[in-house]
């Protein structure tokens, strides 16, 4: 006989943290198997706990308890990404032959949204069944972008399932790309590099990209290449493989194409990551067509975890789910323009558990 979950506790508890003044809420939620906290500033979903093969219990995101530092080196740590995540070329986008610049980021584009993007913002946050709804309003021209916007972003918990979904509406034609920029290390937060994680990453092709991280050309087919994850193996063998692409970033900054997944349907399997010192697995499952991979290549030690550790390269792996970098540009991908009375949704289930 199958024993059923039991529901999901849901708690509110202001988060300061130095950060006075701001009015920041932490939700925890947690299931018999699971424990995740998410904070107000950026949506973010700011740890997540659980057991190894052996059922010990451990912190597997990078993050800090700094608010100085997640407004500054790590702003981006498991915030929801947007208006735009990734990177839209020359800082700019056409609607309906209308142009519309956007505030720059640096290097010719517009990066995660542009210099005050979502992961700077306090969400309004409630609680729902079995989890925690953020909303966040952005105003018509907010960055650039056209159109007032509303965002819902939705975090749930069933079991060891951690389901992040996006709602988005529009006064105005515009684009939207959201993402949760979340940094996994399997093996606990602070204990060591992801280089000998195993990952699995269902495509057959990426976006191959210039010095500006901006896709060019047709997808690139990935076999017998360093960017082959169809079948596990540690991240460390594909980089130390080697890839013209990999000198760009010195090191994994870029997007796979998920293989087809059936339109409006359930989330589908995208990757699949597991440390074989813990035994604990993830399993990333979305609707989206693309996958950003990020092995945190850029960390300089700036910001310092919980448990004292100074995050440098490798420390943790971002696993985007998003539709792919510059869209707007690139009228062979699926598109992301959103246009008033359209909904946008998007939603990405993060599966944890064990292996032998």
């Amino acid at each position: 006989m199958t024993v059923p979950d039991r529901p999901t506790e849901v708690h509110r508890a202001p988060y300061d943290s130095s950060g006075a003044g701001m009015g920041l809420d932490r939700w925890t939620l947690r299931s018999d198997r699971i424990e995740a906290t998410v904070i107000t500033l950026g949506a973010a979903l700011h740890t997540l706990t659980a057991p190894d093969r052996a059922g010990t219990p451990a912190q597997v995101l990078l993050t800090t308890e700094d608010v100085g530092a997640l407004l500054g080196p790590a702003k981006h740590y498991g915030v929801t990404v947007g208006r735009y995540a990734n990177r839209i070329a020359d800082s700019r986008v056409t609607l309906d032959g209308e142009d519309h610049p956007l505030l720059p980021t640096g290097h010719g584009v517009t990066l995660h949204g542009g210099p005050d993007s979502f992961s700077h913002r306090v969400w309004q946050a409630e609680e729902i069944p079995d989890g925690v709804r953020m909303h966040l309003h952005s105003p018509d021209g907010d960055q650039g972008f056209p159109g007032a916007l509303d965002v819902w972003t939705d975090f749930t918990m069933n079991g060891a399932d951690l389901t992040i979904s996006y709602r988005a509406v529009t006064t105005r034609p515009t684009v939207v790309n959201l993402t949760n920029h979340a940094y996994f290390n399997l093996a606990g937060e602070g204990r060591g590099d992801v280089l000998g994680h195993l990952l699995t990453i269902d495509a057959d092709a990426i976006t191959p990209v210039d010095e500006r991280q901006i896709p060019y050309g047709p997808f690139e087919p990935v076999a017998g290449t360093a960017f082959d994850f169809t079948s596990a193996r540690p991240i460390r063998e594909g980089l130390a493989q080697g890839h013209p692409q990999l000198k760009l970033s010195h090191g994994y900054d870029h997007n796979w194409v998920l293989r087809e997944r059936p339109a409006d349907g359930p989330p589908v399997r995208a990757a699949l990551l597991a440390d074989p010192g813990s035994g604990r697995t993830l399993e990333v499952l979305t609707t989206e067509p693309g996958l950003q991979v990020y092995t945190a290549n850029g960390f300089d030690r700036s910001v310092v975890g919980p448990s004292g550790t100074r995050y440098g390269p490798f420390a943790g792996v971002a696993l985007e789910t998003q539709h792919h970098p510059d869209s707007p540009h690139q009228p062979s991908y699926p598109s992301t323009e959103l246009r008033p009375g359209q909904e946008f949704r998007s939603s990405t289930v993060l599966r944890l558990g064990t292996a032998d």
